[in-house]
């Protein structure tokens, strides 16, 4: 079979395939505010979720994050960043850093508390298109936070129209099953098993 053939077979099966995915296309109408989770033990899970973030910027549609456990004393490319939005960006770094430093339950559970409080005023406010929960799977996981109530409010008070994406390992089976998008991010290789610490750029 000469080139002149293949190329042929290539736009017809194309062609097939173009025709398929229109008729696939013209049945999905429907466009509303999603609930998100990243979750898995697998790299990428905020980044994933900041990309979210910075398409909204770019076409002028505000936004509000909220983080569970990174702390205000951390320096963050992300946060960095956001700060150059001030008209767009609402940022709210609330986490007391990692429960192994902290080793106070009762602190922990108080941060958590104070975010998720702030993350209510946040979606329920009109302004923001979309809200990023960064990892409040973390506080979930460590039960600081009832998961009833978190679902419950994310399902019968979040506006129909507004995205909120949750992100964090270990994520409740409650929440993926009130999801509407959920991706595992899945861990294949990670330089810190081969002594490689956190970067600049790479890791925050």
């Amino acid at each position: 079979m000469g080139e002149t053939d293949i190329d042929a077979r290539h736009a017809e099966k194309m062609k097939k395939h173009k025709a398929a995915r229109d008729k696939i296309m013209a049945t999905k109408n429907d466009e509303r505010g999603l609930l998100i989770v990243h979750t898995g033990a697998g790299k990428g899970k905020t980044s994933a979720a900041l990309g979210m973030v910075f398409r909204h910027i770019a076409y002028e549609m505000p936004v509000a994050v909220v983080q569970f456990t990174k702390s205000p004393d951390w320096v963050t490319g992300e946060a960095i960043l956001l700060r150059r939005f001030p008209d767009l960006v609402t940022l709210h770094i609330m986490g007391e850093g990692f429960t192994w430093e902290t080793q106070d339950r009762a602190r922990d559970v108080a941060a958590a508390r104070a975010a998720w409080e702030k993350a209510k005023d946040l979606i329920r406010d009109p302004r923001h298109k979309l809200v990023l929960l960064d990892e409040l799977n973390i506080v979930l996981r460590y039960d600081y936070l009832p998961i009833e109530e978190i679902v419950a409010f994310l399902r019968d008070e979040k506006p129909a129209d507004k995205h909120v994406i949750v992100t964090g390992r270990n994520a409740k089976p409650e929440l993926i099953e009130i999801a509407d998008l959920v991706t595992e991010m899945n861990l294949v290789k990670h330089p810190f098993r081969s002594g490689v610490k956190a970067q600049k750029g790479i890791e925050y």
